[in-house]
């Protein structure tokens, strides 16, 4: 990968690991599914109206529509509800979000053809060996319900990674808007349902600045532009090259939630962070040939 890319890509997963926390403060405002909402309505409007629909056909921006932002957010919001799921700290959530990248891997192989070298397999495990660690770290998890909610998010992310890799859009940020103008209708009505009216009514009239300075940030930093960078690597490069890098997410998650949140930041979980990035950066040094 060229260097600029490498610089990009560390931003993006820079941006995404801080969004740990930036949920966090988010729910302290809103419920989860009107949260996730309300971040790709933001996400769409106005924008939508400036510029004109991607040259790609409606099934990729409605499959990543529904797989990206109402199933793996979705997840990924419920899983704090902590009445229901037991929730999960914001560091341990970014970590393990990130066994997208082997479902990425997985999928692409079997949808693209794309066979990942033996060496990236290699540098995969001793990465994931590292999410294994984190998990193990006691009184990290509590809840099991929690941690399935994660799993299946990231998995949800593997498959929209698929989808955005074979829509190839000429103009990924103009793809990225349009994609938010799937979710939010899904989404409210899965609020209205679970969540209540009286919540969503509740969380709209008491608005605050905080909570709008994360719907700020989750809609115009993460989806805009963390997405639109993140679908032109995918489309400048193989999946199995890219996807890797988002096991940086989980060290950027980890510190900012130790540092905003003051979440602990254990022995084990500092040697998980060492083990992912020995994964990374053997990923990347033996996965150049597959550069596409």
């Amino acid at each position: 990968m060229l260097p600029r890319d490498i610089g990009l890509a560390v931003l993006t997963m820079a941006i995404w690991g801080f969004n740990f926390v930036v949920i966090k403060v988010g729910l302290e405002s809103f419920p989860p599914l009107l949260f996730s909402s309300l971040r790709f309505v933001l996400a769409a409007f106005p924008l939508v109206f400036f510029v004109g629909k991607p040259s790609v056909s409606w099934q990729y921006i409605v499959g990543i529509g529904l797989f990206l932002g109402v199933a793996q957010f979705g997840l990924l919001f419920i899983r704090s509800a902590q009445p229901v799921w037991g929730g999960m700290p914001a560091g341990l959530a970014s970590l393990v979000l990130q066994t997208q990248a082997f479902f990425t891997l997985l999928f692409a192989a079997i949808a693209l053809t794309e066979r990942p070298l033996p060496n990236q397999i290699l540098g995969m495990i001793v990465a994931f060996s590292g999410i294994g660690l984190l998990t193990l770290d006691k009184g990290q998890i509590q809840s099991l319900p929690a941690l399935a909610l994660v799993i299946a998010a990231a998995a949800c992310w593997g498959v929209a990674n698929i989808f955005m890799k074979r829509a190839n859009a000429p103009d990924v940020f103009r793809l990225i808007i349009w994609v938010s103008l799937v979710p939010p209708l899904p989404l409210l009505g899965l609020s209205w349902i679970l969540e209540g009216q009286t919540q969503i009514v509740d969380a709209l009239t008491h608005l605050n600045g905080k909570g709008l300075g994360a719907l700020v940030y989750i809609s115009f930093l993460s989806t805009i532009l963390g997405f639109g960078i993140w679908g032109a690597l995918l489309k400048r490069y193989k999946a199995n090259l890219v996807a890797p890098f988002t096991l940086l997410v989980p060290i950027f998650g980890v510190i900012s939630a130790a540092i905003v949140l003051h979440e602990r930041l254990t022995l084990i979980q500092g040697l998980a962070a060492i083990l992912v990035l020995c994964g990374l950066v053997f990923n990347l040094r033996q996965g150049r040939a597959s550069a596409s």
